[in-house]
């Protein structure tokens, strides 16, 4: 509990500001003499580079792209004294008016957001998208249902795929391998091949594979080489575990208190940031093999000398097998009938596999 209260006490006094100058600004926004309406965003990932390169300067620029009328300040939550489990609370309170939720770690409590980055889901970015456009619905009903935030984007990593310190050939040959995971999901699907999963922070990962406490590790293609990853593991396999998406919104009281020339404008720049994220992502996915692998094609990072496993035929069929007799039952003991409800009126029908109660 006093651990809870400090923290809040560090987000309120990062945010004060905020509700000293966005109220008057709400109440009259569109006087001059009030100057600009003024927002803090709690954003993703510090050092990553959808942080970097898209959202903080996204921000940064609004100032400018709204002629003046609008300031943002940015901080990444994993500096901002927030756990990202209680995001969405903070948001319902109003104690966060914009921020960033990362699916797969408030899935911990709320397992239905998380439906359409369940771990093998989505082998490749077409599928990914095909599922977001599918389910996007939903999402943003449960968001504005349960924690009464207005969905404004969502946004998404690069694939996340199978590092190791070892060679191995394909999914089978993970078995008995310590394993770095980040979500429960993940985990789950690992133990069914044999693995012995071990959740650990992003932050921690790379020491989790210096110091020998995992062999292998799950993140992102890209992200994996900005930390180094490509220099202490030498196999890669190409077939994406998860994504990581994340949902940007905002309080529904404080969006609604905005005036209307803000929210339009507002969707209007954030839906162009979005398209950035995913095609950055696209890009980005490809980039980190080339680069791990050490290919010529690599220009967004340093080039290693990994070698990248290729997606069998026994892959992509022990993926199916895995789908149905464990991630999604797994899901289903965690969420229960709204999750079996939820995936065959959204993504059954598409995906042609169905959720079921045991």
């Amino acid at each position: 509990m006093a651990c809870l209260f400090f923290r809040l006490r560090q987000v309120v006094l990062w945010l004060v500001p905020l509700v000293l100058g966005l109220l008057p600004a709400v109440t009259d926004a569109q006087s001059p003499a009030q100057g600009p309406l003024r927002l803090k965003i709690v954003g993703g990932l510090a050092d990553v580079s959808q942080y970097v390169r898209y959202e903080e300067p996204f921000w940064r620029r609004l100032e400018e792209t709204s002629g003046g009328r609008l300031q943002a300040e940015i901080a990444p939550f994993d500096r901002s004294g927030i756990r990202a489990q209680e995001m969405l609370a903070l948001m319902r309170l109003g104690v966060v008016p914009f921020g960033t939720a990362l699916l797969a770690i408030v899935s911990t409590e709320e397992p239905e957001f998380n439906a359409v980055d369940l771990p093998i889901v989505n082998p490749d970015m077409a599928s990914l998208r095909r599922s977001l456009a599918l389910y996007r619905p939903h999402l943003e009903a449960l968001l504005a249902e349960r924690y009464d935030v207005e969905l404004l984007a969502v946004y998404t990593y690069p694939a996340q795929v199978v590092f190791c310190r070892s060679p191995f050939n394909g999914l089978t040959d993970l078995a008995g391998r310590r394993i770095r995971t980040s979500s429960v999901g993940q985990s789950e699907m690992f133990a069914a091949l044999g693995a012995r999963p071990i959740v650990i922070p992003f932050g921690e990962t790379l020491a989790a594979i210096r110091s020998g406490v995992v062999e292998c590790a799950v993140t992102g293609t890209l992200s994996a080489n900005a930390i180094g990853l490509h220099e202490v593991t030498t196999h890669m396999h190409s077939m994406a575990i998860t994504w990581g998406l994340s949902v940007f919104g905002a309080n529904k009281a404080v969006w609604n208190g905005m005036p209307d020339w803000a929210r339009t404008l507002l969707r209007a720049e954030l839906a162009n940031l979005e398209r950035q994220i995913w095609d950055a992502a696209e890009v980005e996915t490809v980039q980190g093999i080339a680069c791990n692998a050490g290919r010529p094609t690599c220009t967004g990072g340093r080039r290693g000398s990994m070698t990248v496993v290729p997606v069998s035929e026994a892959d992509q069929q022990r993926r199916i097998r895995l789908l149905t007799e464990t991630v999604l039952p797994g899901w289903v003991r965690r969420c229960g009938e709204p999750c079996v409800e939820a995936w065959n009126t959204y993504l059954a029908p598409t995906l042609g596999v169905s959720a079921r109660l045991d």
